[in-house]
C-alpha cells in the first residue's frame, strides 16, 4: 500500500526559507509524477510544482517560480520541496501527492495518493 509522509514544515519569517520532506512507502516503481499541493485558511487548494519521475523535469506554479525547487532522492524515496524567500501568502498546509498513470500531474483530482500534510506558516 502505497503512503506518503510529510516533515518540514513550522514558522518562519518572511524571507526566509524551510525545506518539505515527502517519504514514499509502498512503491515498487516510480510513480508517473509526484508533487506538491497546498491550502490556505478559506481557499481551493492549489498547485505548487511537478516532478515527472521519467524525465525528472520539473514545472512550477507562477506564484512560486524562482522561489522554491523539487528534487527527489530516489535512493530514499523522498520528495524535497525547496522554499526561499518564503512571504506570508505561502502560508498553507502543503500536501504531497503522486500519479501512477501517465497524464497532467497539475490537477488535484487526478492524484493518485495523497500525504497527510505538513503546516507551513509566514509571518511578516
Amino acid at each position: 500500500q502505497v503512503q506518503l509522509a510529510e516533515s518540514g514544515g513550522g514558522s518562519v519569517q518572511a524571507g526566509g526559507s524551510l525545506r518539505l520532506s515527502c517519504v514514499a512507502t509502498g512503491y515498487t516503481y516510480s510513480p508517473h509524477c509526484m508533487g506538491w499541493f497546498r491550502q490556505a485558511p478559506g481557499k481551493e487548494r492549489e498547485g505548487v510544482g511537478w516532478l515527472y519521475t521519467g524525465s525528472a523535469t520539473t514545472f512550477y506554479a507562477d506564484s512560486v517560480k524562482g522561489r522554491f525547487t523539487i528534487s527527489r532522492d530516489y535512493a530514499r524515496n523522498t520528495l524535497y520541496l525547496q522554499m526561499n524567500s518564503l512571504k506570508p501568502e505561502d502560508t498553507a498546509m502543503y500536501y504531497c501527492a503522486a500519479r501512477e498513470s501517465r497524464g497532467i500531474c497539475a490537477i488535484d483530482s487526478d492524484m493518485d495518493h495523497w500525504g497527510k500534510g505538513t503546516l507551513v506558516t509566514i509571518s511578516s
